[in-house]
């Protein structure tokens, strides 16, 4: 088990995070001491370089004006001068034969002979390392006007102490410096795929048990992509729950509600056979097998319909739509029904409003509305259905005279299957305000009821104006 983890830890995203952030921290830090380093070099060398022509200058001005006597005196004059005692001064004929060479003790361990040895040439330096090839000596060479050579210079011990400080110092400083661009590297990949890992987390716990649908994956509040990813994640964990739940429930109403009319299917099946030869009992028989059949279907489709309606499955063909024209031709589909009923249905107040929506299921909801609106109002009564506009919704109202609802009723009006006392001597399914409910908020609009017993039901229908041509274009893109 050891093995295989230490195998697989390189593969993962936090240990390769972890190790480009220390390198490049790393390789950073290192970049950085190595410019200084070069840096304080180059400026150590340009101060020695600078120090030594100073004093040949100085010297070569000395010779010119008091010949080689005033040099001299210049030169025991300045081994008691600070500063100044430390410089190598040899003067030399043309042909480069030592006249004269002071020699500061520092400088023992250099073979100064090997100066003879080399040719000098004016405004060059020339380098002598010591015996251990640690330090060097530096001489510059600079021709006097009458032929002869003065030769200045000074050794690198100064210099390669205080870089050998700096060495030391930032071989202190690197090494917690990688330590830290380790730790710091493996802090922030640990921090960084935290949501990954509860993402990790929550996806094993799905797949090993569908119970686990209902958990979620913490917010990291982070505000970044992986704060959508996991929002995103959460969504979908969200609507594919819904999903289920709601293929659960149908499949129970399902069961529960096809009981009744297959039993009764079943039953006239058998006792059309029990009778023999009767032709007119088997054709009686399957036209009510063919009813019940009817009733089933009706049924399946409604509660499908509900099914997609509010697990946002249901495809809608939205466009806009005048409210007004969708009343008046529900209007004219009931209003037969209604006359033969004695029932008025009367439509108020239909300004031209339009709105963002699929016409048919919109049409669809109204007219299950006013279907149990016209059912539940007894002869002489009225239906009146009016809209306006409030704010930025459009409002729909379906008003009935009719019997009302009980208090006790209103909350379970929208249950799939349910039928209150009033309503089982009628004819229905118990699924028509189910399906109106579901369309309606399908269209990110609003219903509600109000309703008391004998005083009738008013229904009020509220959809957003906002939704533009650019908001169905938005929602056809998404559908696509």
């Amino acid at each position: 088990m050891l093995s295989k983890t230490l195998r697989k830890t390189p593969k993962t995203i936090g240990f390769k995070l972890t190790f480009w952030y220390s390198a490049i921290f790393i390789v950073s830090a290192s970049l950085l001491f190595l410019f200084v380093y070069i840096y304080l070099e180059t400026t150590l060398v340009r101060k020695d370089h600078d120090e030594t022509l100073s004093r040949a200058r100085e010297l070569g001005a000395l010779y010119q004006s008091g010949g080689l006597s005033l040099f001299i005196k210049g030169v025991a004059a300045s081994k008691k001068a600070p500063g100044k005692n430390k410089f190598f001064i040899r003067l030399a004929s043309r042909d480069n034969r030592t006249l004269y060479i002071y020699l500061p003790y520092q400088w023992v361990g250099f073979n100064i002979r090997k100066l003879e040895t080399l040719p000098p040439v004016n405004g060059k330096w020339i380098r002598i390392p010591d015996r251990y090839q640690r330090i060097a000596l530096e001489v510059y060479a600079a021709r006097l006007r009458d032929g002869r050579w003065l030769e200045v210079g000074q050794d690198t011990r100064e210099r390669q102490r205080i870089l050998a400080k700096f060495r030391g110092v930032a071989t202190i400083i690197v090494l917690p410096l990688f330590l830290l661009g380790v730790l710091g590297g493996s802090f922030l990949s640990y921090r960084a795929l935290y949501p990954i890992r509860n993402l990790i987390h929550t996806v094993h716990a799905v797949t090993e048990d569908m119970e686990a649908l209902g958990k979620r994956v913490p917010d990291p509040r982070s505000g970044d992509e992986l704060e959508e990813l996991v929002t995103l994640f959460n969504q979908m964990l969200e609507k594919i729950d819904t999903l289920i739940r709601a293929m659960k429930n149908s499949l129970d109403n399902v069961a529960h509600d096809l009981r009744t009319p297959v039993t009764r299917l079943r039953c006239r099946a058998e006792l059309a056979l029990q009778a023999g030869e009767d032709t007119d009992e088997y054709r009686k028989a399957v036209e009510e097998c063919l009813e019940e059949s009817l009733i089933i279907q009706k049924l399946l489709d409604a509660l499908m319909d509900i099914s997609e309606a509010e697990t946002g499955a249901m495809k809608l063909n939205l466009q806009p739509v005048r409210i007004d024209q969708v009343i008046r031709k529900v209007i004219e589909i009931y209003s037969f029904v209604a006359e033969e009923k004695g029932v008025e249905i009367k439509a108020e107040r239909l300004p031209e409003l339009s709105v963002v929506a699929d016409p048919t299921r919109l049409g669809q909801a109204l007219a299950n509305l006013l279907d149990n609106a016209v059912k539940f109002t007894q002869e002489g009564g009225r239906v009146i259905v009016k809209a306006f506009q409030e704010d930025e919704r459009a409002v729909i109202i379906v008003q009935d005279t009719g019997c009302g609802i009980p208090e006790e009723d209103l909350p379970r009006i929208w249950d799939r299957l349910y039928r209150g006392d009033q309503s089982r001597s009628k004819k229905g399914l118990g699924l028509g305000l189910s399906l109106v409910k579901a369309i309606i908020t399908l269209h990110q609009g609003a219903i509600e009821v109000k309703s008391a017993p004998g005083k009738g039901t008013t229904f009020i229908i509220s959809l957003p104006l906002g939704r533009t041509r650019e908001a169905l274009q938005n929602f056809n893109d998404t559908e696509r």
